[in-house]
């Protein structure tokens, strides 16, 4: 099979043109509408791919190998950091932690500059858009607290006094979980799992930042919180719906975020701000207090300034909890082997033709990104072309259909509430057949089960994580956005089997495009070996330029 990518037909929309748009898709007409853009993009032609013997049940993922000597979480993070090199230069985890072993400084201080930043950056015509909700008081609380058992010697974990702040998708108790809209409003009144875990190791929450509306979309711009604004230049989007989680992280207000992932939606946002962002395996992280958007490809996960940091989250966040099903029953989870960069042995599975489906300048970054990785010892092994058709519509119907089946209580109270991009993309969801979705799960099924038996040849997958570097806000469209759909194609071109699969998937930093943009390198592995992806990513961040973005606080000094 060759590699082949359809044209987007669709035109580009703002303004009155894009309200009249979407009128005209929850009309009557609406039907006709979807049925000739859909037919377009390529629909028919998916309708008939056979699906063999599939069913529609996901392929059941095989167990990763057990580490020879387990070791708990905690010890796993501290080990991540440890081995951090990290140059001092980067505030990433490892660095918080020596100023604070050093007296340089403490989370008190920390958070109040932190503090100070946040409302100059996050006020006025000019602002971020980074936070939706803040309570500085139980901040500076939690600041103190940590302050003490670290002047104790009694630190709760290697994240104890470390800054983080949260997507607004993941709940946190005393804080309304919007998921970016203006309506939903209610109080969450416990935390989430992946809350619950970062205040036992001693993490301050900062916030909960601002995403795009119920994460449909990979632009990032958000119709009632405002642009979240991309600190490389601030005209420039950050990608989403994770927008603002990877905005915060390059804007050193703090080295962790956590962020959701549907469809690239950690990853995007980690490629075009400049750090790195992992969606761990299908159920590994659980997902708990997360309010369900879409089932079957959703993740939440890390997002840090570094591969270190990131590591040592995924080791304090990962691991079952008694209520998520997908996460129970895996392998445990660990880091063997990370701080080895000898990848002898390690084999690269490329497809040149679709690796080069992208702009120059990320083409050349990441490449070089691949070169640094052979000259570690890793081989490149070359593989055959996906079906970018048969992909795209198998996540394109499973994840907007179980959003439109989400959000319908909310449809039928607040429909012209949403966003003129989310109502679109819902009318698409609404308009899929119980066919066309019976027949996208049996086509996971395949994808999968085929994916598998590829990666029998090849330990991980290269692409670039986006075809593109930031594209620029449409100001004239705000604050209501635009519907852009190659800009979309540009962004989840490389992003969509990872989810689809729930194979683990890491964006690294691979440098810069001649604007001085963030390019990055997306890895893929197997189920269950982040450990993998994060020594690789390690590899990769180590061998790459590092530049600190215009909008930049130096939170440590």
């Amino acid at each position: 099979m060759t590699y082949q990518r359809n044209p987007v037909k669709a035109p580009r929309m703002s303004g009155m043109a894009l309200k009249a748009f979407v009128n005209a898709l929850e009309s009557g007409v609406g039907s006709v509408m979807l049925d000739k853009l859909t037919r377009d993009s390529g629909i028919e032609r998916w309708r008939e791919l056979p699906a063999g013997d599939a069913p529609p049940l996901q392929f059941p993922l095989p167990q990763g190998s057990a580490p020879a000597e387990p070791q708990p979480p905690t010890e796993q993070a501290a080990r991540a950091i440890a081995a951090s090199a990290s140059p001092p230069e980067r505030e990433s985890v490892a660095a918080y932690l020596r100023a604070y072993r050093e007296g340089a400084t403490d989370p008190v201080a920390v958070v109040s500059r932190i503090h100070d930043a946040i409302s100059r950056l996050d006020s006025g015509k000019q602002r971020m858009g980074l936070f939706v909700a803040r309570k500085p008081d139980e901040v500076h609380r939690a600041a103190e607290a940590s302050a003490e058992r670290l002047r104790a010697g009694r630190p709760l974990s290697v994240l104890d006094g470390i800054p983080v702040v949260l997507k607004d998708e993941v709940d946190l108790a005393g804080f309304p979980t919007t998921l970016g809209t203006r309506f939903r409003t209610q109080v969450a009144t416990a935390d989430s799992t992946v809350a619950a875990r970062l205040k036992a190791a001693g993490a301050i929450i900062l916030g909960k930042a601002n995403m795009n509306e119920i994460g449909i979309n990979p632009i990032g711009l958000n119709p009632h919180h405002g642009a979240a604004r991309n600190p490389w230049d601030t005209g420039r989007i950050t990608g989403g719906s994770s927008s603002a989680s990877a905005a915060a992280v390059a804007a050193g207000l703090c080295p962790l975020s956590i962020g959701a992932d549907g469809g690239g939606s950690i990853r995007i946002p980690a490629a075009l701000c400049g750090i790195v962002g992992l969606k761990a395996t299908w159920g590994r992280i659980p997902e708990t207090g997360v309010p369900p958007l879409c089932w079957n490809v959703g993740h939440v996960g890390p997002m840090g300034l570094t591969v270190d940091d990131v590591a040592a989250a995924y080791a304090l966040l990962a691991g079952p909890d008694g209520q998520d099903l997908v996460s129970q029953g895996q392998s445990p989870h660990h880091l063997s082997g990370y701080g080895d960069d000898n990848l002898s042995g390690v084999r690269l599975g490329i497809c040149w033709d679709y690796f080069e489906d992208a702009d120059a300048d990320v083409v050349a970054r990441c490449k070089e990104a691949v070169a640094a990785l052979t000259a570690a010892g890793a081989r490149v092994v070359e593989i055959p072309p996906p079906d970018l058709n048969a992909v795209l519509w198998t996540h394109s119907c499973i994840i907007l259909s179980e959003m439109s089946e989400s959000m319908q209580p909310y449809v039928k109270a607040h429909l012209s509430d949403f966003g003129l991009d989310t109502r679109t993309n819902l009318a698409i969801g609404r308009h899929f057949r119980a066919t066309d979705l019976v027949h996208a799960l049996r086509h996971r099924h395949r994808l999968t089960r085929e994916l598998l038996a590829q990666m029998a040849d090849v330990e991980v997958l290269v692409t670039p994580t986006t075809a593109t570097t930031a594209p620029l806000i449409p100001e004239a469209a705000l604050p209501d956005g635009e519907s852009n759909l190659p800009v979309v194609d540009a962004l989840m071109r490389f992003v969509r089997l990872a989810n689809l699969t729930g194979f683990p998937s890491l964006s690294v930093p691979a440098g810069f495009d001649e604007e001085g943009l963030p390019v990055g390198i997306q890895l893929t592995g197997r189920p269950y070996e982040e450990h993998l992806l994060l020594r690789l990513g390690r590899v990769v961040e180590q061998a790459a330029e590092y530049r600190v973005p215009p909008v930049h606080l130096r939170a440590l000094r």
